[in-house]
């Protein structure tokens, strides 16, 4: 574990595996943070890529051309999440600590985008990497900027 994180106030999304992840990162009793919630998937939650996939096309799937805006079907869009993040990224910032949020890739993705002004239409700059870190400044008007992608745990 990087030793930036050993000092650092952690959240977590509300969902067990997020939970679990903190406690296997040694922090068991993470802030439980209702904006870190995995973006709603609606009517595509539960199923796989590759279900998708084969139902819908890659295109619509992995690259839709609508980017930040797609939502699936009574889900949520990328854009709809960062403004959920927003107040609480404010809020991190305007205290000044180091935090770290174990989240999910849905919201880890609408952060990257709205750091780098990624559209989510074409590839993004880092292809970012699970289970690693992902370093970013919290400024107090909510926005952010992208330290360092792929930050490697162990």
């Amino acid at each position: 574990m990087p030793a930036l994180f050993q000092d650092a106030c952690w959240s977590a999304s509300p969902l067990a595996r997020a939970t679990e992840t903190a406690a296997l990162l040694s922090h068991p009793d993470p802030n439980i943070e209702p904006a870190l919630i995995e973006m709603d998937w609606g009517d595509w939650e539960g199923r796989t890529r590759e279900e998708l996939i084969a139902e819908l096309g890659s295109e619509l799937v992995d690259r839709n051309p609508l980017g930040r805006e797609f939502r699936s079907p009574r889900g949520e869009s990328p854009r709809q999440v960062w403004a959920r993040l927003s107040p609480w990224i404010a809020a991190i910032a305007k205290q000044g600590k180091p935090t770290v949020a174990v989240t999910h890739r849905g919201v880890i993705r609408a952060v990257y985008a709205e750091a780098t002004g990624w559209d989510m239409v074409g590839r993004p700059a880092d292809e970012l990497t699970a289970n690693a870190a992902h370093l970013f400044l919290a400024r107090i008007d909510g926005s952010v900027a992208l330290i360092r992608a792929n930050l490697m745990l162990s």
